[in-house]
């Protein structure tokens, strides 16, 4: 395994917690083989191991699974998880296909930046011909920063995630960028809170958005009702099978606000016929 991963294998012996299709066994066992090898590889299955649900027949929880498979622990697999974002947004840029981050301190210091914020910063690193580092990334963004460079690409100061909102909270997603915008308009629940940034589930996977990128959702009906239907989506996407038709139901309804009573009449027939009970 490439040390750049910062990953460590271990042996556990854990109790199975629910079945993974045949298909979703062979998807997992070839991620987790991802995860093994370089930073790149590793960091883009260990996302796609989360958003998939691919550790809940072995684990409660994506911690638990973090913990057990590979030997790190929640901070670390959150850091990786991150950095495969930054990856994600940096690869929207065709030249920087060839130089892309191969370790997570690369990306750390960029976290904190909107996306094309990140691609300034990157960028300037590679076109002076510089080896990126965490420190030359750091210092890179307070240099562009002190020149206004960055600066002015702000929509709004940093705001402290804590002040902002509460786990639970539900949102209106707006104004992402890069891989993650097919998401604006989506509803989300915040389920994470880091320093300046946070992860908020939405009904097909879990992203990481700063506060700016959310608009409150102020109706007491709507804010008690988001999560119980995101519960519900996620149940009957991990059960392993929908056919297509299930899953363009399930699209569209993650991305309104509340359930007409025809929706959630939909919904709960699909429950019934994939044997989802409350």
């Amino acid at each position: 395994m490439s040390k750049s991963s910062g990953l460590e294998l271990s042996s556990v012996v854990v109790e199975a917690l629910g079945e993974l299709t045949p298909y979703e066994e062979i998807e997992r066992h070839q991620l987790e083989l991802r995860v093994e090898r370089g930073f790149r590889e590793a960091v883009a299955a260990l996302r796609s191991l989360r958003d998939k649900r691919l550790y809940r027949s072995t684990h409660k929880t994506f911690e638990e699974y973090c913990q057990g498979r590979f030997g790190y622990n929640r901070s670390r697999s959150y850091q990786l998880i991150d950095a495969a974002i930054v990856v994600d947004n940096l690869k929207e840029c065709p030249q920087f296909v060839d130089i892309l981050p191969t370790n997570e301190s690369q990306c750390r210091w960029l976290t904190g930046f909107m996306p094309e914020q990140q691609r300034i910063i990157w960028g300037a690193l590679v076109e002076e011909g510089l080896h990126p580092t965490g420190t030359s990334v750091k210092n890179k963004a307070i240099e562009l920063e002190k020149k206004g460079i960055v600066e002015r690409l702000r929509e709004k100061p940093l705001i402290p995630a804590t002040n902002f909102c509460s786990v639970g909270d539900v949102f209106s997603l707006i104004r992402l960028q890069g891989s993650e915008r097919k998401y604006n308009g989506c509803w989300a629940v915040a389920s994470h809170l880091n320093d300046f940034t946070l992860r908020v589930d939405v009904h097909n996977a879990t992203i990481l958005v700063k506060p700016e990128n959310l608009k409150p959702i102020d109706e007491p009906d709507v804010r008690r009702q988001l999560p119980q239907i995101l519960n519900r989506i996620r149940r009957l996407r991990e059960c392993g099978l929908l056919d297509r038709c299930a899953y363009t139901v399930l699209d569209s309804l993650g991305r309104q606000t509340y359930l007409t009573p025809l929706e959630d009449k939909f919904l709960k027939v699909m429950e019934q016929e994939y044997g989802i009970n409350d």
